[in-house]
């Protein structure tokens, strides 16, 4: 419960909200109150690695450990070298993934990493066939899964991670990029997230879900 808890800590792991005042102001503390060989990890899906390294005073220590949501059921996960990542931070968070029997993929800091540029283009498009009424969303998701071989549609994707989740990543993306029209978020998951349906932890969202189960 208190940041000086982790002075032990070989690596520190944070998931706080996307926002990146928040997290920088909570490196700033995290440096202070842990050992000068720790690695600190941000599991940020879309922010900059190196603009929350800036906050601190070694940011050869800072690191991005992108989980996948869920995190216990998806294996992937992103390491995330900023721009003054040490090889050795780059080594800990390898050995810390295979440790936890995750499959890793390293790649360079830049806005929505790989997976959430991939991502947001499929759920981008995906939301605009149904803004379009070209089809619902359950057939939308029918379609991807039977058709493209994915394990979840992209609706049903959506519902799972959290659609405030991925409308700040949306956000994110779009002001990162220059309001680049790809990556706008869509008026209909906007409205979704105003209203309270969030997806499976509100249990409404494109879906509906029995929260008692």
């Amino acid at each position: 419960t208190h940041l000086s808890d982790l002075s032990h800590c070989e690596i520190v792991a944070e998931a706080v909200l996307e926002d990146l005042r928040v997290k920088k102001d909570l490196f700033k503390h995290l440096e202070a109150d842990t050992k000068p060989s720790t690695i600190l990890a941000s599991t940020t899906s879309s922010l900059s690695i190196t603009a929350i390294a800036s906050a601190t005073r070694s940011p050869e220590r800072v690191i991005g450990m992108h989980f996948l949501n869920p995190a216990l059921g998806t294996e992937l996960v992103e390491i995330v070298q900023g721009q003054q990542t040490s090889e050795t931070a780059v080594r800990v968070a390898r050995e810390l993934v295979g440790q936890l029997g995750k499959k890793l993929i390293v790649v360079k800091d830049s806005p929505g990493f790989v997976v959430q540029r991939v991502s947001q283009a499929l759920y981008g498009e995906a939301l605009r066939l149904l803004g379009e009424n070209v089809a619902a969303a359950e057939e939308i998701d029918r379609i991807v899964k039977v058709q493209g071989g994915f394990g979840t549609g992209p609706f049903e994707r959506m519902d799972a991670v959290g659609l405030d989740v991925l409308l700040a990543t949306a956000q994110s993306l779009y002001d990162e990029y220059g309001n680049e029209a790809r990556f706008r978020p869509h008026a209909i998951h906007k409205k979704m997230v105003q209203s309270g349906m969030l997806g499976k932890r509100t249990g409404q969202g494109f879906y509906r879900y029995n929260q008692g189960k």
